[in-house]
Formats: C-alpha cells, sequence, structure tokens
C-alpha cells in the first residue's frame, strides 16, 4: 500500500476513487467504467505533475525523508555488479549505517560508500537509521585510501540526517573521525563523484560529500542542520520547522545557485519513491557522465580540480 505525504492528500484522494473503479471492472459495466478510470488517470497524473512542480522547502524535506526513497543499497543493487562489501574501521569494530566495499560500475571498477538508512523497522534499527558512529566514518577512510592506492574511483551515496550524537561516538572521536574522512576525501589523486539521494545533514553528510563532482537528487536537502533542530536553536519551538526550512535554502535549486553542486538530477514524477526503478536508472547516467568528464585527468589534476571547486564557494559566499 502507497504512503502519501500530508501535502499529496489531493492526489491520494483520485488514486483511492481509481481503485475503487479498478475492483468494480467486471462484467457489463467494464467499457464505462474503463473510460471514467482513463480519465482519472489523467487527472491523477496532472494533479501529481502540478503539484511536485512547485514544492515548498519544508515539502521537500518531506519528500526527501519518504520511507519508501530508494536508499544507498538499492542503488548499489541496481548499479553495481561483483560488488563485494568491506566491513570494519580496524580499530574499533564495524558501524553499518555505512556500508562500502568495491564492485564494477559499467565494467570499470569502483569502490561505493553510502549511508545506509533501512527500509523496514529492522533494517532501520540495525542500520542506526543512517547516522554514523566513528568507526563508519574511519571504514569509509579506510576504504578510500585503499581504493587512492590502487587507483580506483570514489563514489560516495550521501543520505543521512547527521552523524549520530551518542556519548558513545563523542567519547570515541566522533569529530575527529568526521574531519579525518573529508580531509581524506579532498586529499585523493582518483575521481570521485559524490550523489545526494536524499538528506544531507550537517558534517556527517560532508565527510562523504566531499567530491569532485555532487550531484543532488531533484527532491533532496543538504542543510547543516535539520529544519527542526534550526527551529528549537532559534525559536525553541520544532513547530516552527516549516518556516526555519524556507528561510535555510536547503534544496537542489538553492545549492546550484550557491555553487555548492554541479548538478540536479531529474526525479520521476511524483519523486523517486514512486518509480525507484526510474529514479536510479536516471542517476545511474549521471553518475557515469560525471565520473566521464573527470576520465583522463591525472592525480595531480583531480586534486587541484577539487580544490578549486571548494575554495571558489568561500571566495564567492565567505
Amino acid at each position: 500500500m502507497r504512503s502519501y505525504l500530508d501535502f499529496e492528500k489531493p492526489v491520494a484522494e483520485l488514486e483511492a476513487k481509481l481503485e475503487e473503479l479498478r475492483a468494480l471492472q467486471t462484467g457489463e459495466n467494464a467499457v464505462g467504467i474503463g473510460e471514467e478510470i482513463s480519465r482519472l488517470e489523467l487527472k491523477a497524473a496532472q494533479a501529481l505533475d502540478e503539484l511536485y512542480a512547485d514544492l515548498t522547502p519544508w515539502q521537500k524535506t518531506q519528500v526527501a525523508r519518504h520511507p519508501e526513497r530508494p536508499h544507498c543499497l538499492d542503488y548499489v543493487a541496481a548499479l553495481m555488479t561483483d560488488f563485494v562489501p568491506l566491513a570494519g574501521d580496524r580499530k574499533f569494530g564495524d558501524d553499518e549505517a555505512i556500508v562500502g566495499g568495491f564492485g564494477r560500475f559499467r565494467g570499470e571498477s569502483l569502490c561505493v560508500l553510502g549511508h545506509e538508512k533501512g527500509s523496514s523497522t529492522e533494517s532501520r534499527l540495525k542500520h542506526n537509521f543512517g547516522m554514523a558512529r566513528p568507526e563508519g566514518y574511519r571504514k569509509a577512510a579506510r576504504l578510500m585510501e585503499m581504493a587512492d592506492r590502487f587507483d580506483i574511483p570514489v563514489l560516495c551515496l550521501v543520505d543521512t540526517a547527521g552523524a549520530y550524537p551518542g556519548i558513545g561516538a563523542e567519547e570515541r572521536g566522533q569529530a575527529e573521525a568526521i574531519a579525518r574522512s573529508t580531509d581524506i576525501c579532498l586529499g585523493l589523486g582518483v575521481a570521485n563523484v559524490a550523489v545526494i539521494l536524499g538528506e544531507c545533514g550537517s558534517g556527517g553528510a560532508i565527510a562523504l560529500a566531499t567530491a569532485n563532482r555532487v550531484l543532488m537528487l531533484e527532491h533532496a536537502i543538504y542543510s547543516v542542520i535539520s529544519p527542526e533542530g534550526a527551529a528549537s536553536i532559534l525559536w525553541r519551538d520544532t513547530s516552527k520547522a516549516q518556516e526555519a526550512a524556507t528561510g535555510m535554502k536547503i534544496t537542489a535549486g538553492d545549492m546550484v545557485q550557491f555553487g555548492v553542486i554541479d548538478r540536479i538530477v531529474n526525479e520521476p514524477p511524483g519523486g523517486a519513491h514512486r518509480d525507484p526503478a526510474a529514479a536510479i536508472a536516471t542517476a545511474g547516467e549521471a553518475i557515469a557522465e560525471a565520473f566521464e568528464g573527470l576520465r583522463g585527468l591525472d592525480r595531480a589534476s583531480i586534486r587541484q580540480q577539487r580544490r578549486e571547486k571548494f575554495l571558489a564557494i568561500g571566495r564567492a559566499f565567505g
């Protein structure tokens, strides 16, 4: 059964009516009901297009968090072949909030890292809702260094509300682990591409999103803090999250304007959760084009391009 967001109520009502008509489409009345179904299908599709053509930042936040939105492992399963996952940071343990390993993307070797939120209650608990602990970032750093050693490009799939804020994570050096992962991203001599799939929150996301090319799905968000967190700090009232989201400039369009991302990847009508296969295929094309644009650059040029990309943001808005 499809899960609808609050603002999708008009579409939900139309599609509920469609389901009722399809259930009645039998026998003598099949032709007449078929015509009504066709009319309602067109009306529902138009309503969906109109609704998603002008989403507010808060509505995009809701879409980015949609429970049926495809996550990291969905992209890995669809886009990669011969994928071999690797685990552990060789210091403390394994953190399943970040998954990573090596495989092939369109015949080429590739290191893949990403935040995994999970798609069921059990898997969400297993992956800690995509909120990584220090050992997750140290695992990412280990795999990026391995990829760099063997001249294998790196793909990072970003989807997290932020790093895990627990006491144990802080005691084990959360800030240092995030900073080190970010530093390794910046220093890679191989091409790296990051794709923001849903949420890109705070340093926990930047630790993987510091790449030569940063792509962002159309209805994803990128922010230093969640709208609820910002509302809590500014007004001590989380009910003002919608107001905070509008003022924070967190949408893909905002990120292009600021030069933080390089490209917006279009989603299917109604968002990636409506047609995960199409969303993943479109993202795959964008990823291939991003890596192709970096092909042939030597290690020094790769580092210089990445350095200039992020310095330009500071020069323009610092």
